[in-house]
């Protein structure tokens, strides 16, 4: 009986060979996608930046050629001290930190403590609660305009610090608890029993138990938060009118002028007001991902 005839083993390799060749030319492909792609989302940063070091006549081709895309001729840095001093964005930076932070802290405290009655504690109505609060999320926030203007109107909070930060809060409050869900359905409830048993009340494991363990949800809320508020512009524009509240986006705006406009400046702003978004961004990235994780696996 005869064998079927195999091939020799010194030909075995070359598919092999052409094999990973084929791998090596598919990775290139992708590898140039995805510095196209790098490419496409980081050159409006690239052209922020540099905008903020043009004059008006190198902007708009006054005397000269237009440089809109490429680096400037002479970099201005005076548009920087211009946008602070001149146009108060130092002002209306710490206005808008200010906001941020307040708001931030009571998002975290408020979704915290809702998440843990929800998920923790045994009441009657506790997931109609939650399908409650889940509603939130298919409101747009500039829908309720109208509504959140009168009732702040009459409880004369207009014109302060608090007619943001309380919608901001409460506009953030739905995300923070499908976030905070997530994180928190990880937790045994082996720990809440060992720490009943210790002798804790309901604060007791909620403080000492539950929210050193949730510090990853912390920065991811806080990081959500933060980007909702600092680049809010319609409610900061209809709710505050004096200019000592008035918070970074709205100053920004208030730069372009009715006849004339230094864009050097406004560029100047735009990149001050963006770098704080960059920096959280890249330190807690990895905080943001594993939060929406933790929360598409949970919910």
């Amino acid at each position: 009986m005869s064998t079927p005839k195999t091939a020799p083993a010194a030909v075995r390799p070359i598919s092999g060979e052409k094999h990973r060749k084929k791998l090596k030319i598919s990775n290139v492909f992708v590898h140039l996608g995805l510095l196209l792609l790098v490419a496409f989302n980081l050159f409006p940063l690239y052209w922020m930046v540099t905008f903020s070091l043009k004059t008006n006549n190198e902007i708009l081709g006054i005397g000269q050629p237009a440089n809109l895309v490429g680096i400037p001729q002479h970099f201005e840095w005076e548009n920087y001290t211009r946008a602070m001093n001149t146009g108060n964005i130092g002002r209306y930076f710490l206005n808008s930190l200010l906001v941020a932070v307040v708001t931030i802290i009571i998002t975290i405290i408020a979704a915290f403590m809702a998440t843990y009655a929800m998920t923790r504690l045994v009441w009657k109505g506790r997931k109609a609660m939650n399908k409650f609060f889940m509603l939130g999320l298919t409101i747009p926030i500039h829908a309720s305009l109208i509504p959140v203007y009168v009732i702040l109107s009459r409880a004369g909070l207009l014109n302060s610090y608090i007619a943001l930060i309380i919608p901001y809060a409460a506009f953030s409050l739905s995300m923070a608890i499908l976030i905070s869900v997530g994180f928190m359905g990880d937790i045994p409830y082996d720990l809440d029993e060992a720490a009943f048993l210790d002798g804790c009340g309901v604060w007791g494991i909620f403080f000492r138990v539950i929210a050193p363990l949730m510090m990853p949800a912390i920065a991811t809320v806080g990081i959500y938060t933060f980007l909702q508020c600092w680049n809010e512009l319609l409610f900061a524009t209809i709710f505050v009118s004096k200019g000592e509240y008035v918070t970074l986006p709205v100053g920004i705006q208030q730069l372009v002028g009715q006849h004339t406009t230094d864009w050097g400046p406004i560029g100047a702003a735009l990149t001050i007001a963006t770098l704080p978004t960059m920096i959280v961004y890249l330190l807690l990235s990895k905080r943001i991902q594993a939060g929406f994780i933790a929360g598409a696996v949970k919910g």
